[in-house]
């Protein structure tokens, strides 16, 4: 049975869509993307890429631990950018949050992102692990 995962730690859900998804089959939560907005606020944290990648990894981290997992378990990410350019900078922050095996992970660039930011991130984790 598919179960929603919600928590106010994070942004809530600015469309249709869930902050994540719990399903008992395996024990996997997948994580709709972040993007940067501050939880308390609703609104985009300006800054370059590496303020709005910190911003998005702290979302994704909450709503982690409120489908019961955490950055340890995910299993991977992909990471959307406006500009491939941002890889490195967004990479060296991303690294400061998966510090020992790291998930998989694919980034592409995109023409554009809600809200007109510069990063989104989604997940796939394993649950209880």
């Amino acid at each position: 049975m598919k179960s929603l995962v919600v928590t106010d730690k994070a942004p809530r859900a600015i469309g249709p869509y869930s902050q994540a998804v719990s399903i008992k089959c395996g024990e996997l939560l997948f994580l709709s993307g972040q993007i940067p907005l501050d939880p308390s606020s609703g609104e985009v944290v300006q800054g370059g890429i590496e303020l709005q990648t910190r911003q998005v990894l702290e979302n994704l981290k909450e709503v982690l631990k409120a489908g019961g997992a955490s950055l340890e378990s995910v299993l991977k990410t992909t990471v959307y950018l406006t500009n491939l350019d941002d890889f490195p900078n967004m990479n060296e922050v991303y690294q400061q949050f998966f510090q020992t095996a790291p998930p998989a992970r694919s980034t592409v660039e995109v023409s554009r992102l809600p809200r007109q930011v510069k990063v989104e991130i989604d997940a796939i984790a394993a649950v209880g692990s």
